[in-house]
């Protein structure tokens, strides 16, 4: 890798709500230009004729200081005219996207149009939004990811989250789409030259997952000479948000910390668990990882700072 613009000391894996609280603690005690985060785009889907990237842009959004903290995606202060017009049209609107989060995704899809990559258009929203960390997306081909659930219903996982509410009934969930894909453009040369890989504490199953099932992304981690950290997502036996319980359940893996370090173990050096969990410390490193326990819960940004203090910590004593 010889462009330097392909180079940062930390990459993360990300995805979501969780993943998005815990880089913005990461710029906090890294500079933000030597942070790139890989993030999910499982969660992709048209709506209302546009490409909605929600994991992308809940990253973007947190790290510009601009998401609607209250419900953790979208912009604060957002307004939702156009939706509420669609619906008196008689469309269905239950994912709420608004006006000028909709500008995002309508500029995201006329660039595509133009024939623009995806991590090219995801670049040019985190410049126009001041963000100085790299944002790529995982790949640039369209990776969907479906649950199926009782009775053999399968649906989108902006359906089964947005839609459904998140049901418990979840039998499988299908990454298929991601295992066809390719990685988006630098992402294993970003792999291959970080110092430290961390994972963000985000869903398991449906952020982290499809990740790790785009072929050569794994590969990647393999070859890279980086300790990779994980933080866990499960805190006290629940997800802090998020269906990850069920998802968890529904793949056959145990709703605790203890179960998302399983999942995890073979690719993973370092595990981070909440003090809540400090029981579940020796189980983890009986899996081969180096444990840490400390206080997970990001409250704020100082202690989303403090977690990924410790976090870094952990990696590079296992270098």
């Amino acid at each position: 890798m010889s462009d330097p613009s392909e180079r940062a000391s930390v990459v993360a894996l990300a995805g979501g709500v969780g993943a998005a609280r815990f880089l913005r603690g990461l710029v906090e005690v890294v500079p933000p230009g030597d942070v790139a985060a890989i993030v999910n785009t499982g969660d992709d889907k048209v709506f209302y004729g546009v490409h909605v990237s929600p994991d992308l842009d809940i990253v973007t959004y947190t790290l510009a200081d601009r998401v609607d903290r209250t419900r953790g995606y979208g912009l604060e202060d957002d307004g939702f005219r156009v939706v509420d017009a669609l619906a008196r049209l008689g469309h269905e609107t239950w994912f709420r996207l608004g006006d000028t989060d909709l500008a995002t995704a309508l500029h995201r899809t006329l660039r595509l149009a133009e024939g623009a990559g995806l991590a090219d258009v995801t670049d040019e929203v985190r410049r126009a939004y001041g963000v100085a960390t790299r944002i790529l997306p995982m790949s640039e081909d369209p990776c969907p990811t479906y649950v199926t659930l009782e009775g053999g219903r399968r649906v989108h996982f902006e359906e089964y989250l947005a839609r459904d509410g998140a049901p418990d009934e979840v039998l499988d969930v299908d990454l298929s789409a991601a295992r066809c894909a390719h990685p988006a453009p630098a992402v294993p040369e970003l792999l291959a030259g970080a110092e430290v890989v961390l994972v963000c504490p985000s869903n398991p199953v449906v952020s982290i997952g499809p990740v790790l099932a785009v072929p050569g992304i794994r590969q990647a981690l393999a070859a890279s000479q980086a300790p990779v950290v994980a933080v866990s997502p499960i805190v006290g036996g629940a997800p802090i948000k998020g269906p990850a319980a069920q998802l968890l359940r529904g793949v056959g893996v145990e709703v605790s910390a203890r179960g998302v370090a399983g999942l995890y173990a073979d690719w993973v050096d370092g595990f981070v668990l909440d003090r809540r969990d400090a029981a579940q410390a020796a189980d983890v490193e009986a899996l081969g990882l180096r444990a840490a326990v400390v206080d997970t819960i990001m409250r704020d940004a100082a202690a989303a700072a403090e977690l990924a203090r410790a976090s870094l910590d952990l990696a590079r004593s296992l270098r």
